[in-house]
C-alpha cells in the first residue's frame, strides 16, 4: 500500500500544480490550448509509439490484460445505454446522459500511463500501453456515437463518426507502434534518442494540463448526474474490470495494472468532444474534476485490493 500511495503522489502533486499554474502564472486559456494540443498530437502519441516500439510483446500478457479492459468498457457502455430510460426519469436529458455516458468509459491515460511507471517501471508502461491499444479505438467509436444520437444538435452520419475516430492520433500511434514492434524494423539511435527526449516530457506536461482544465466551481452541490459519473467510473468500473481480469487467469503485475487502468478518472479530452458534439460540457466539467479528486482515495484501495 505504502509503494502505490508513494507512486501515486507525483501524480497528483503534478495535477495540483497544474491547477496553481492556471490561477496563477499561466491564466489565458490559450497558452494551455496550446500545451494541449502539443502533448496531444506530438508529445503523447511519440510515448505511446516508443513504448511500444521497446516493448517486449512476447512476455506480455496482452489478450489478458487488453481483453479485460476492453470488455469492461463495453459492459459498462451496454449498463448505461441499459439504464438510459431510469436517468430520463431523474430529468437526465440526452446531452447530459452523453456526458455520463464518457464519464463511464473514458480514462484518463495520462494519469494511468504515469502511476504504471512509477509502480513497474519500463514493464508497467507496455502493460499499461497494451490496455491502451484496446480500449483507446472502443472508447471513442461509443463516445462519438453516443453523443451523435443523443447529444449532436444535427444528427451524425456514420461516415462522420468514421472520420473522427480515425483522425484520433492515439490510434495512429498504437497502430504505427504495434507494426514496428511486429516487423522488428530498425531504427537508428537518433529516433530513440529524440522519442525518449518527447516521451518522458509528455507525462508531466500532460498532468499539468489536466490539473489546469479542472473546474473546482460547484464541487460542493454536485448534481445527480455528476454523483452518477463518479460511482459508475470509480466504483463500477474497477470491479468489473477486475472481476474479467481473474476470469482471465492474471495475476501479479498484469492484475495490478488492470487495477490502475480501471480506476483512473476520465480523461480531460472528454470535455473537449463534449463541446465540440453537443454534449453537457459543464456536467462532465464537474465529474472529471470529482473523478480526479476522488480517485486519490479510490485508487489506492482498488490496487491495493489485488496488489
Amino acid at each position: 500500500m505504502a509503494v502505490v500511495i508513494a507512486a501515486l503522489i507525483p501524480v497528483f502533486i503534478l495535477i495540483v500544480l497544474g491547477v496553481v499554474l492556471k490561477r496563477t502564472l499561466m491564466r489565458l486559456d490559450t497558452q494551455w490550448h496550446g500545451l494541449e494540443r502539443l502533448t496531444y498530437f506530438v508529445l503523447f502519441p511519440m510515448l505511446l509509439i516508443q513504448t511500444l516500439v521497446k516493448a517486449d510483446l512476447s512476455r506480455v500478457p496482452v489478450a489478458g490484460v487488453g481483453g479485460a479492459l476492453l470488455l469492461s468498457a463495453l459492459a459498462m457502455s451496454l449498463l448505461c445505454l441499459a439504464l438510459r430510460p431510469a436517468l430520463a426519469r431523474l430529468a437526465i436529458d440526452g446531452p447530459a446522459f452523453s456526458s455520463i455516458f464518457q464519464g463511464a468509459i473514458r480514462w484518463q491515460t495520462y494519469v494511468g500511463l504515469s502511476v504504471s511507471a512509477n509502480v513497474f517501471g519500463e514493464v508497467g508502461l507496455a502493460l499499461a500501453s497494451v490496455a491502451m491499444v484496446a480500449i483507446i479505438p472502443l472508447v471513442n467509436v461509443l463516445s462519438v456515437a453516443v453523443l451523435a444520437h443523443y447529444a449532436a444538435p444535427e444528427k451524425q452520419s456514420a461516415r462522420t463518426v468514421v472520420v473522427t475516430v480515425v483522425r484520433n492520433p492515439l490510434i495512429w500511434a498504437c497502430v504505427i507502434g504495434l507494426v514496428i514492434n511486429v516487423v522488428h524494423l530498425p531504427l537508428p539511435k537518433i529516433w530513440h534518442e529524440v522519442a525518449d527526449a518527447l516521451g518522458r516530457s509528455s507525462l508531466a506536461i500532460g498532468l499539468l494540463v489536466t490539473g489546469a482544465g479542472l473546474h473546482l466551481e460547484g464541487l460542493l452541490r454536485p448534481s445527480v448526474g455528476a454523483a452518477i459519473g463518479v460511482v459508475f467510473k470509480l466504483v463500477l468500473m474497477p470491479m468489473v474490470a477486475l472481476g474479467l481480469a481473474v476470469w482471465f487467469g492474471l495475476s501479479g503485475d498484469s492484475l495490478v495494472i488492470v487495477a490502475i487502468c480501471a480506476a483512473v478518472p476520465t480523461s480531460t479530452s472528454a470535455y473537449v468532444l463534449a463541446r465540440q458534439m453537443g454534449g453537457d460540457a459543464p456536467l462532465l466539467a464537474q465529474i472529471i474534476t470529482l473523478q480526479t479528486i476522488l480517485a486519490a482515495i479510490t485508487m489506492p484501495i482498488a490496487i491495493a485490493l489485488v496488489a
